[in-house]
């Protein structure tokens, strides 16, 4: 059975925060000003974010479901519909408000709308393509009429300088000439951002308003080979495993940084791009015959500008070449939203008026978390 993306939503709250306003906003570190924040911010390339944090009180304005249920609320997939109507409601996210409940479960709760099934989907940026997988499916069988899928974040929680005091600096690094290891210090304090996103699936094709046909949605993990990447509520040991929150005093646990999100950087590095790329999309080309031509836009979720020449050039190593003019990206305005990145994209793009009928757009989502990798093919109908 068909199933159809007939519209998307997306929140962002509270107003742009320049790069200017970052750090007043998020705290100093230790109280001194980020020796790195200037050079990530050059490479990165993003110009604003949003996140929910009242600049005049410090207080945090949104929970993640909060978020999340705003999205779902700027959702107009049909004349008169209302969150009542929704039948599956699947939520992704790697920042959950807490550890128990399930986040799709604190989303319903936001929404107060009716009984319906909820599944709740965990990772990093993928979950937001797990929640989307699970509602498409669920469609697609005919179990349900249809189903509302989110990704959302709330990563300013992991950035404030509380909760990153004593974090040991990088003032022995030459910044400047290898930018790549700034990452490691306080990349993600100026790289990740607050947001929500989400979608309407439905296997009624709408008349008279574009639509976009979910063709396929690929994942695939490379976790029985690479060891984690990026990683909250742990410490990483030498060896390359995991000790989890659980294991930790909360004394230990705050002397050693365990809630904070950290980066192996130089894993980063080395296997993220030719592990989406070369390691990934040989097997989709071959499975669905795809070709460079065939696309008309390529929806790539990348952490940093850093990233998006290196992608191209593994595309044309791979020879499938995507021209830049056929990307979309609004990483500078928006910033990264982990899962909720691929949405908010994706809907700026929807409601942007650029799309006809026939196009087809190839989303891109690579997970550092431990290597899992998303692409998805939809058709504009």
């Amino acid at each position: 059975m068909d199933v159809f993306i007939t519209d998307l939503g997306a929140f962002l709250p509270n107003a742009p925060v320049s790069n200017e306003q970052m750090e007043a906003m998020l705290g100093m570190v230790n109280q001194l000003p980020s020796r790195t924040r200037r050079i990530i911010l050059r490479n990165n390339r993003i110009t604003s974010r949003h996140y929910a944090i009242d600049p005049q009180t410090g207080r945090t304005t949104h929970s993640n479901a909060q978020l999340a249920a705003e999205a779902v609320r700027r959702l107009c997939p049909y004349d008169g519909f209302t969150p009542a109507d929704i039948e599956c409601l699947a939520s992704g996210t790697s920042s959950p408000d807490q550890t128990m409940p399930g986040h799709a479960s604190m989303v319903h709760g936001e929404l107060a709308a009716a009984p319906c099934e909820v599944i709740s989907t965990a990772g990093v940026c993928v979950a937001g393509m797990t929640a989307l997988k699970y509602a498409w499916l669920n469609v697609a069988s005919g179990l349900v009429g249809n189903a509302v899928a989110t990704g959302s974040e709330l990563s300013s929680t992991y950035m404030r300088a509380a909760l990153s005091s004593g974090l040991p600096s990088r003032d022995d690094v030459d910044l400047e000439a290898q930018p790549i290891l700034a990452f490691e210090a306080d990349f993600l304090r100026w790289m990740l951002s607050d947001g929500a996103g989400a979608a309407f699936l439905t296997s009624t094709r709408p008349k008279g308003r574009p639509a976009l046909k979910i063709n396929w949605i690929e994942m695939v993990s490379f976790a029985h080979q690479l060891e984690t990447c990026m990683y909250s509520g742990a410490v990483k040991n030498e060896d390359g495993t995991l000790t989890g929150w659980r294991e930790f005093t909360p004394e230990e646990a705050a002397r050693q940084h365990v809630m904070p999100v950290k980066q192996d950087v130089k894993l980063l590095n080395s296997e993220i791009i030719p592990t989406s790329v070369e390691r990934t999309l040989p097997k989709l080309i071959a499975k669905y015959n795809l070709r460079p031509d065939d696309i008309t836009w390529f929806l790539p979720h990348y952490s940093s500008d850093f990233f998006r020449l290196q992608i191209y050039d593994h595309l044309k190593s791979i020879d499938f070449e995507i021209p830049l003019d056929r990307w979309f990206s609004n990483l500078p305005t928006k910033g990264n939203t982990g899962s909720a990145s691929i949405y908010i994209i994706l809907e700026e793009l929807f409601h942007s008026g650029r799309l006809k009928q026939g196009d087809r757009l190839l989303l891109f989502v690579p997970e550092s978390g431990r290597f899992t990798i998303s692409y998805t093919m939809l058709t504009v109908v």
